[in-house]
């Protein structure tokens, strides 16, 4: 007999991968920054090199952390809602289905280690991983729904994380703006 938690903890180890080379690569990218704006040789009064890169390590890792564990629950949460309007399981065969992707998840993870000097192809990598657990996602549960309820789930979580996104970009731009506004001219 299998048992059904021997793989409960992939979720927590992917996104802590994801947030350590998503932060790994900030790091580099701030040493350069800061060093072209002058600021490297202040911080280095106070922090070694070491020092300083395991705390922007540390910041940068726990920020993506906070990001991705936000992502996974507002995530879980749209897809559950949809499985309650679309599907015709109830018994909720179709919550064990959906929890073996999170191996794919995983091997993203793992493959995003070899990018981690370019943020182009750790986007690529998540963004990749994230079409591929969709996509298998949908082939898993097609079995516990008719091609209208498919095809209703598809739309519904497409339609929302659209609104989301939406939302999330609307606001940046308005605190963006705002932040532009209050900047005196010079």
């Amino acid at each position: 007999m299998r048992n059904p938690y021997l793989f409960g903890y992939l979720p927590f180890l992917t996104i802590t991968l994801f947030s350590l080379t998503f932060g790994v690569y900030l790091v580099g990218a701030s040493i350069v920054f800061f060093g072209q704006i002058g600021l490297y040789a202040g911080m280095r009064e106070f922090l070694t090199d070491t020092q300083l890169r395991l705390f922007l390590l540390v910041i940068y890792s726990l920020a993506f952390f906070m990001i991705f564990s936000a992502l996974k629950l507002i995530a879980e949460t749209i897809h559950e809602t949809a499985m309650l309007f679309f599907s015709i399981d109830a018994v909720g065969e179709s919550y064990s289905e959906a929890k073996s992707g999170n191996l794919i998840y995983f091997i993203g993870a793992l493959a995003s280690v070899g990018g981690i000097q370019s943020v182009k192809i750790l986007l690529v990598i998540f963004l990749l991983t994230t079409f591929v657990y969709f996509v298998f996602m949908m082939f898993k549960l097609s079995k516990f729904m008719t091609i209208p309820s498919m095809i209703g789930l598809l739309f519904f979580e497409i339609f929302v994380w659209g609104i989301f996104l939406s939302g999330v970009i609307y606001i940046v731009l308005k605190l963006y703006n705002g932040v532009l506004a209050s900047l005196p001219v010079v």
